[in-house]
């Protein structure tokens, strides 16, 4: 057995696992994970490995091997609803806080969500050959059965570890140093060759009552479990005697790919409810020992209930791990951040004056009896070629950089909006087309024309990309000067209209570069004030045929200036709302494509010869209805003022248009 030269060490910790409670009394505190990570961090242990947060486990992936029907019901319990449900408590073996070990406390399927997150990722690491050494203090919750909680434990994370191992390694060790046999473990695996438990427990007369000697399993899983029952008051010696002979053989003939520990510290001397009388040095000897072997390990924690020792305990075990020996004087740091530690401000604990129970005759008779039952073990069993199962992905969100704002570039590139795709301003250039981004419902553009254009309408609404019904019609930016012309004149479109209230009176002007709100396009004023009282087109009911078309470079659309409809808005799609000036908006309305040039001379005409001063529009070409992309100037259609229906705009042209 040769020491590694660099091992590869993720440690899973979450700091909300702290601040669960079992409440009553419970000996049992959560809250000694996050006294383990202060203690590491104050003697910068931390820095020596790579600290992961656990990914919470799904409601799918706790019941790869718990019951659904019990994992829903601990996603639905609550203190307050636990009375409604009394039957269904006393099957699942739980109860009300302060009577039983496994209450119904607040948050009890987030907590089991945590601390399982982190095994199972910690297994998902090893698997994958990225880490040689995963510690997850939080874990180790050995006494869960499949339906039922047992010994303040509700999920089983040491299976669901175990199952994520198989997923690469053809044959995995469970070795349990916890004053507690783990029965749960044990009873999950006690029919396959495929994992071997081996448990030193305190036995007789004691939580849970199960471990016998003789419990080896059974069918294809018969000599696959191991059971070292002992007895009060075990010291370092004794437990050495017994536990390097044993796990020597059982490596041997095993030949495990990989090792899970459940390194439960009630096992040490003052325990609140053990009663063993191991040191510090003498309970991590056991999982130094195991990683002589070389052989990747998954290390979790389980019980343990004097808080100031479990916490000790742990954190020197980890330093061991890391091949560090840390110094016996508590740093300041930890003294400060918690007071548990000072009854001896040391790392270390001593001992007591208890009595060992185990005579060495009794030991060397249970070890004998334990390496027979090992000497019928086949040889190392093969596993059948067979399809890999998918290794545990994690979420598929690309993580974000803390450093750099907003995230990253990943991060950018993962939103729905990116800065810039709202701007309508006048030195955006030309041409530039909008990116893809999913379909919102109507609703939630209509939502969002509301929001964005708050604060007076200062700025405009942001236009999102939809998916158009039609092919023809496709999201751009254009000016809609440009997407006039630009227009193919063999391409009918589908007109779109909008339902508005009518007015009676032309409304006050909108500030420029100003958009307008709500679900259907208001009405606009001119920009220019030189618009003669003649020339502004009468108010329209929302009831019958539109007036004939009258003077004036708006003449094929009478309602363009009233924004009424007759028609209802069409099923499915979301209002447009273009500007009667062309569809442009704000200073938008001032562009006019280069290509439309040649039409200025004949517009300057048209409005000359209406009497009216010069106003600021977008050009279109001469018997254009004033529709754009298939969307109609405030709403009017062009059927109903009896113009023709406008061809349709091409794939990248046409602003103006929010669906």
């Amino acid at each position: 057995m040769t020491q590694p030269k660099e091992k590869v060490v993720a440690y899973f910790y979450d700091e909300e696992v702290g601040n669960y409670t079992f409440g009553g009394g419970n000996p049992m505190r959560p809250h000694r994970a996050r006294m383990v990570y202060s203690l590491l961090n104050s003697y910068g242990v931390t820095r020596n490995m790579i600290v992961h947060r656990p990914e919470p486990r799904s409601f799918e992936g706790l019941t790869e091997y718990h019951a659904d029907d019990y994992i829903d019901f601990l996603r639905n319990v609550t203190p307050g609803n636990a009375e409604d449900h009394l039957n269904q408590l006393r099957r699942f073996n739980m109860g009300q806080v302060g009577d039983v070990d496994c209450p119904v406390f607040d948050g009890v399927y987030e907590y089991c969500q945590l601390y399982s997150g982190g095994s199972v990722n910690g297994a998902t690491l090893v698997a994958q050959g990225k880490a040689d050494l995963a510690l997850n203090w939080s874990g180790g919750m050995h006494h869960a059965k499949k339906a039922e909680a047992s010994g303040f434990c509700y999920v089983n994370d040491i299976v669901l570890c175990i199952l994520e191992l198989l997923k690469g390694f053809g044959r995995v060790l469970y070795v349990d140093i916890d004053i507690h046999h783990g029965d749960g473990v044990e009873e999950a695996f006690y029919l396959t060759d495929r994992v071997m438990t081996v448990s030193f427990h305190k036995y007789g007369e004691f939580f849970p009552g199960t471990g016998a000697i003789d419990d080896i399993g059974y069918g294809r899983g018969k000599h696959y479990t191991v059971n070292v029952p002992l007895k009060d008051g075990m010291d370092d010696d004794n437990y050495k005697f017994m536990f390097e002979p044993i796990m020597t053989k059982v490596m041997e003939m095993y030949q495990p790919g990989a090792i899970v520990m459940c390194c439960g510290a009630d096992s040490l001397s003052g325990d609140k409810l053990g009663c063993f009388n191991l040191s510090m040095e003498g309970h991590s000897n056991c999982i130094e020992f195991m990683s002589k072997f070389n052989v990747p390990m998954v290390v979790l924690g389980g019980g343990g209930y004097t808080l100031r020792n479990v916490a000790r305990c742990w954190t020197y075990e980890t330093g061991r791990l890391l091949g560090l020996d840390l110094p016996d004087q508590l740093p300041e740091q930890a003294l400060h951040e918690y007071n548990y530690y000072l009854d001896t401000f040391s790392l270390r604990i001593q001992t007591s004056n208890m009595k060992n129970m185990n005579t060495r005759e009794e030991l060397e008779d249970i070890k004998m009896r334990v390496m027979e039952h090992l000497r019928h073990l086949p040889p190392v069993p093969s596993v059948q070629m067979a399809h890999m199962p998918p290794a545990h992905q994690g979420p598929s969100q690309p993580e974000e950089d803390p450093d750099a704002r907003g995230g990253g570039q990943i991060a950018e590139e993962m939103r729905r909006t990116r800065r810039g795709d709202e701007s309508d301003e006048e030195g955006d250039p030309p041409g530039r087309a909008r990116r893809d981004a999913p379909a919102p419902s109507p609703s939630g553009a209509a939502a969002e024309k509301g929001t964005a254009g708050g604060e007076g309408a200062a700025r405009p609404a942001p236009v999102e990309a939809t998916q158009p019904q039609n092919p023809s019609l496709a999201p751009a930016s254009l000016s809609t000067s440009e997407a006039l012309n630009s227009r193919p004149p063999s391409q009918p479109a589908a007109p779109t209209t909008t339902t508005t209230a009518p007015t009676s009176t032309a409304p006050a002007a909108l500030p420029q570069g100003a958009a307008p709100q709500g679900d259907a396009a208001a009405p606009v004023q001119k920009e220019e004030s030189k618009v003669s009282p003649s020339e502004a087109a009468p108010p329209k009911s929302t009831a019958g045929p539109a007036p004939p078309p009258g003077p004036g470079p708006m003449q094929d659309d009478p309602n363009a200036l009233t924004g009424s409809s007759s028609q209802p808005a069409e099923a499915g799609r979301a209002p447009a709302a273009v500007n009667q000036q062309g569809g442009g908006t704000g200073e938008q309305a001032m562009e006019v494509d280069p290509s439309s040039s040649q039409q200025q001379p004949q517009q300057q005409q048209q409005q000359q010869a209406g009497g009216e001063g010069p106003v600021a529009m977008d050009t279109a070409p001469p018997g254009d209805s004033g529709t754009a992309n298939g969307a109609t100037v405030n709403g009017a259609d062009p059927s109903a003022a009896g113009a023709p229906a406008a061809p349709s705009q091409p794939e990248g042209g046409g602003a103006g248009q929010q669906q």
